[in-house]
């Protein structure tokens, strides 16, 4: 009898040991590849998108990080992506130049104030072009840092002729930018920035004001010109391969989008928190910070003009809408920035 009464019991525990199972052996495992290293903020909050998709999907979906672009470096993150090396990755757009001709759009000396409203600009672009050269995997959200003003070693910089024929580090747009404000563009890989400007083989960089405490960069320059009107913010991909994508079920897809949407709002902050922080240090190094008067802000605006007209020029000849996107983003980055 008693026998008998153990079946139902035993059949219990053999049947929750299979759906154990299947749910521990059934999951979807990602891999997400990032060049930041893990202690770094965007590592940090992508950790928590991972950890935030496996606890709404009850387990049924789980991240793996590969932190410091261990997985793939940086400049092959998306074709890595493309090609399911990794499921996920996060990278910058422009480090791929030529693959995104219409989202370099972007990267224009636009004049964002905040990351926060750099990150909402480069999602909304993206929902109203969907461009087609984004088609190749399957974007998460996509994310912008904070403007990124000219930062030099020792000469306080408050109009164009101050500028004029100083040796400053920039690459690609940033170079251009460089150039047309009055400068010499010296092109140099970021890590390398640090050791130029201290052996003087560069006078100054322009970069977003977190590097000056994420690149140790504070050290070494003294002197920051917030050019408002001018500065850019690169713009970041969260991708995720198209075929993983489309094995995931409707609800899974959902609430993958759901959690991209809020962060969107939390990357766009923490770039900001970031700038603040690197604010912090460089002060405590001595550092000093000119703001252009309103009358030059809009001097170096015109300045940079022919950066936007070449790139309408460039892109419309390929067939793409630059003028509508271009047009676009400066209308919005206004109605953001009200």
């Amino acid at each position: 009898m008693r026998h008998f009464k153990l079946v139902p019991f035993t059949l219990a525990v053999v049947m929750a040991g299979i759906l154990f199972s299947t749910t521990a052996f059934g999951a979807t495992k990602l891999n997400y590849s990032i060049f930041f290293p893990a202690p770094h903020k965007n590592s940090v909050l992508a950790t928590e998108w991972g950890k935030e998709i496996e606890k709404r999907t009850k387990g049924e979906v789980q991240v793996t990080m590969f932190y410091g672009g261990t997985l793939t470096p940086a400049p092959a993150c998306y074709d890595g992506v493309v090609k399911g090396i990794s499921d996920v990755g996060m990278s910058v757009l422009s480090y791929t130049m030529g693959k995104f001709p219409l989202t370099e759009v972007i990267d224009l000396p636009l004049g964002s104030r905040t990351a926060a409203t750099a990150t909402r600009l480069i999602n909304d672009y993206y929902n109203k072009f969907k461009p087609k050269e984004m088609d190749e995997v399957q974007i998460m959200y996509l994310h912008a840092h904070g403007p990124a003003f000219v930062h030099n070693k020792s000469k306080a910089i408050a109009t164009l002729e101050d500028l004029k024929g100083m040796k400053i580090r920039g690459t690609g747009t940033t170079g251009k930018i460089v150039s047309y404000l009055g400068a010499t563009a010296v092109g140099m890989p970021m890590p390398e920035t640090y050791d130029a400007i201290s052996r003087g083989v560069a006078e100054g960089v322009v970069c977003p004001v977190e590097a000056l405490q994420g690149w140790k960069l504070g050290e070494v320059v003294k002197q920051t010109t917030q050019n408002f009107g001018t500065a850019y913010s690169l713009g970041f991909f969260v991708a995720m391969n198209k075929t993983k994508w489309n094995s995931l079920s409707p609800d899974v897809r959902k609430i993958i989008e759901q959690v991209n949407e809020e962060w969107i709002v939390k990357t766009g902050q923490a770039w900001d928190e970031i700038d603040k922080a690197g604010y912090d240090f460089y002060q405590k190094q001595g550092g000093k910070i000119t703001t252009l008067s309103k009358a030059e802000d809009a001097r170096w605006v015109k300045a940079v003009q022919p950066i936007f007209d070449e790139y309408v020029k460039e892109k419309t000849a390929k067939g793409l809408p630059a003028r509508e996107a271009l047009k676009f983003c400066q209308d919005r980055l206004q109605q953001l920035q009200k």
